[in-house]
């Protein structure tokens, strides 16, 4: 059952699915919250980042939903919501820029209700391009980067994270060119485990189990400690 926030900015995390809004940069932020089962849980907290909004992308992609679901079962709370001009959420698309401040004041939220918490970041298209331009400053503690838009926006003068980082790609991916990737992966002095699904395209369909199987089997070696 989803509950909904009474107002904005709750002062503490959801302890169940729940939809509510975070003040933003430029407005109010849409975004969803879900936690894992007791037994599972870990002491860190996953925010999740869509797809371009300019392309119809939000929190609600499958995708998007896909990973949420997978790093939950994997015993992270989790995170979702709309950059600036998707869904509710307040503003007008910015090219990753203003969507890197909508960025920051979520995790400046998630940093105060969880301050024990460790930060994991993750993203599918567009919303991996954000997360890997924000994840040094945020001292994120684990990166996912599912279809990274190479090419598409510049990754070439982008501060890299050290911390542990998958990046899943679509041998068949028709919107970013997935031999650009695959170089650009190549070419880092700390390179992602890179993980090449064959006969996959962009938005992974009929694949979306294969990724869930993927993400699963990575964060296995990286897992926070069991919440207490």
């Amino acid at each position: 059952m989803t509950s909904t926030a009474p107002t904005a900015d709750p002062s503490e995390f959801p302890d169940a699915l729940t939809e509510f809004t975070l003040q933003g940069p430029v407005g109010q932020l849409e975004a969803i919250s879900d936690v894992a089962e007791r037994a599972d849980a870990r002491r860190g907290v996953v925010v999740i980042c869509h797809p371009n909004t300019k392309d119809g992308g939000t929190m609600r992609n499958k995708v998007v939903t896909m990973l949420e679901r997978s790093l939950r079962e994997s015993g992270l709370d989790t995170l979702r919501f709309n950059f600036r001009s998707g869904g509710e959420s307040a503003g007008e698309y910015d090219n990753g820029r203003g969507e890197s401040d909508d960025l920051t004041a979520v995790v400046a939220w998630v940093r105060k209700v969880r301050p024990n918490d460790v930060l994991w970041l993750a993203g599918f298209s567009f919303g991996s391009y954000v997360t890997l331009r924000n994840a040094v400053k945020m001292k994120a503690d684990a990166l996912i980067s599912i279809a990274p838009p190479v090419g598409r926006w510049s990754h070439e003068t982008l501060a890299l994270p050290t911390c542990p980082w998958l990046v899943v790609m679509g041998e068949e991916d028709e919107v970013v060119e997935p031999q650009s990737v695959f170089d650009w992966v190549d070419s880092l002095e700390h390179p992602p485990e890179l993980t090449r699904m064959p006969e996959t395209g962009h938005f992974f369909h009929r694949r979306l189990m294969d990724l869930r199987g993927v993400v699963k089997h990575w964060v296995l070696d990286y897992l926070p400690p069991a919440r207490d």
